[in-house]
């Protein structure tokens, strides 16, 4: 695929944008990369820039002749550009059709079963690779469970039948670009009632393989495995279902009868279930308040807003350390525990690095799938354990068994 650039970062003068830039600007010497950057608005991108010498593209997400020359341009298009149900549809098209390849921030599991739905025979015979969620969500689910079947596999000859994703340190704060994608996609489902039904199916991106694996579970239980009552992850409907999409798509590495949760970690005693029952309730009153239309304008006046991030320090002393505990499918003296770091603030700092590393992959390595939609984990798995520690700050490594 001859290109004048290998990556175009779409999205630059917003908030995870600007970073995403600056990290670009670093890798750039040291991996000869030809790039470039692309926005509605020249002026504002522009800005962002400042004194340094990088290709500006003009393009406008609501103008198909604009979309279709920018991918023609680059071999990878990065894009931060959300709620990507309003932004991105023309982009994915585009991208899929004309063999660019492609990554993205997505939370947003509705569509990325639409674009799946409508655009993989053409990026199958493109050659594009789309590959969604390529931030804090869902990279260390994804890659973590990726990297424990690797070594489940290596040790004990199987892979683990079950495997529990559980934050134990976390520092940082959701961006807005995030929380706008939540609250249009509850406005979404208020006009599409089939949206709901379709998040609430815990196999939902995948095409025909089905497990074991039932409703996420929003109330408070104790799990022995961490002497801890648990509660919900707010990311967990997202992350949980990108998993269960690399276990089909990597054709039966992680066995047949495979299952995966993820959940918040509270402790244990009465202080513990009083957490957990409290995060479940919390996460209930917020997805309440967030499907209505009377009460979503007044949720949003008091959350962050598309574009607006915390400062540099807190992004620099932001972190997150995350354990896995693998179950053996027959003997539990085998199971193994792995654990999944980050050195910056996961919604800005960490996603930034990711979603660049992810990006580079796209354009520099040898992957081994072809065209299609895929998952970080299925399409670039063993590239990302590789690039993510070196560059990024994000580590793996094996705490137990």
């Amino acid at each position: 695929m001859e290109r004048e650039y290998d990556i175009i970062v779409w999205g630059a003068s917003g908030f995870t944008g600007k970073l995403v830039v600056d990290y670009m600007a670093q890798q750039q010497g040291a991996s000869n990369l030809k790039w470039a950057v692309a926005g509605r608005n020249v002026e504002k991108v522009r800005q962002v820039l400042g004194d340094r010498d990088i290709p500006i593209i003009q393009a406008d997400s609501n103008d198909s002749e604009s979309i279709n020359a920018l991918v023609h341009q680059g071999r990878v298009i990065l894009t931060t550009v959300g709620p990507y149900a309003r932004y991105g549809s023309s982009l994915v098209e585009a991208c899929a059709a004309h063999g660019t390849h492609y990554c993205d921030l997505t939370g947003e599991v509705h569509w990325m079963r639409d674009m799946i739905t409508a655009h993989q025979d053409a990026a199958v015979a493109s050659g594009a690779r789309i590959v969604h969620t390529c931030g804090f969500d869902s990279i260390p689910s994804d890659l973590g469970a990726y990297f424990l079947q690797k070594q489940m596999l290596d040790k004990h000859g199987v892979p683990a039948r079950q495997i529990k994703y559980r934050p134990r340190a976390f520092s940082g704060g959701f961006s807005g670009g995030t929380i706008d994608s939540m609250m249009a996609m509850m406005e979404q489902a208020k006009e599409d009632k089939t949206i709901m039904k379709s998040l609430a199916d815990p196999y939902v991106l995948n095409n025909t393989m089905r497990g074991l694996d039932g409703p996420d579970r929003m109330s408070a239980y104790f799990d022995e495995d961490f002497d801890s009552w648990i509660g919900p992850f707010i990311m967990a409907g997202v992350n949980t279902r990108v998993v269960r999409r690399s276990a089909e798509l990597l054709d039966g590495m992680y066995g047949s009868d495979f299952q995966y949760n993820e959940g918040t970690l509270t402790g244990k005693g009465a202080g513990g279930f009083v957490g957990a029952a409290g995060v479940g309730l919390g996460s209930g009153v917020f997805a309440g308040l967030a499907a209505m239309s009377l009460t979503r304008p007044l949720l949003q006046k008091f959350l962050p807003k598309p574009g607006e991030g915390p400062t540099e320090e807190a992004i620099n002393n932001g972190y997150y350390d995350i354990e896995l505990l693998g179950l053996h499918p027959s003997d539990s003296s085998k199971n193994m525990r792995v654990r999944v770091k980050g050195d910056k603030d996961p919604g800005y700092g960490s996603t930034s690095k990711m979603i660049a590393e992810s990006a580079l992959a796209l354009a520099q390595d040898d992957l081994p799938v072809k065209g299609g939609f895929w998952t970080p984990a299925s399409a670039m798995g063993d590239a990302l354990l590789k690039r993510l520690p070196q560059s990024a700050g994000v580590t793996f490594e094996v705490i137990s068994g």
